[in-house]
């Protein structure tokens, strides 16, 4: 489990593409994954992807990503040089200053319109029509991994805002984003079992 709050970014060195998957191996710059382990679970760019390898000489992590996993999310279009968010996994007793994210990307959303006032950023995002029902005013999304409250949403257009923050642009590849970039993004469970279960019951009352 993950929290949504990332600890900054590395950069990917390189990616092999292999049958039925590929191998993304990325910098450790930063110390951030000092200390992982083979099987070690780690978010990139809000995915949640498994340690493959360490190589510790190198200061290199390399990270397995299946065909699957790449038609959903962002990361079937990795190139060296690119930047990612990293977030490692939930410890008991961390202090959890965003929300409960698992890694278990949605799908991609597209940055429809950006404004940036001083040193905020303000994105409206374009939301797959089938998926809107799952966001609300004041509830949140994941975005490449980052938790973000939701500051409106527009049913009819399919979209929602989100704010970003000067810290949150200084920590995260957002800094970076542009208008029509594709986002993987992640939806609350808790709401999508709510919805589902209403929508449920109100099927079942209509029949």
């Amino acid at each position: 489990m993950y929290t949504g709050i990332v600890l900054g970014t590395e950069v990917i060195d390189s990616v092999h593409n292999k049958d039925g998957y590929s191998t993304a191996i990325i910098t450790n710059r930063h110390g951030f994954l000092d200390d992982v382990f083979i099987g070690a679970s780690v978010a990139i760019n809000g995915t949640c992807l498994t340690v493959t390898q360490i190589l510790k000489d190198q200061n290199l992590v390399s990270f397995d990503i299946s065909d699957q996993t790449k038609q959903v999310t962002t990361l079937g279009t990795l190139q060296p040089q690119d930047i990612v968010n990293i977030e490692r996994s939930f410890k008991m007793g961390m202090e959890n200053g965003g929300h409960n994210l698992y890694g278990h990307i949605e799908g991609t959303a597209r940055v429809k319109h950006l404004r940036r006032t001083g040193e905020t950023l303000h994105l409206e995002i374009a939301i797959p029509k089938e998926k809107i029902k799952y966001f609300f005013l004041k509830g949140f999304i994941g975005l490449h991994g980052c938790s973000l409250t939701i500051n409106s949403v527009n049913l009819e257009e399919s979209t929602i805002t989100v704010d970003l923050i000067p810290e949150t642009l200084r920590l995260t590849n957002f800094k970076n984003v542009r208008e029509n970039d594709l986002l993987n993004y992640e939806i609350d469970q808790t709401t999508r079992t709510l919805v589902d279960t209403l929508e449920g019951i109100y099927q079942r009352n209509k029949l």
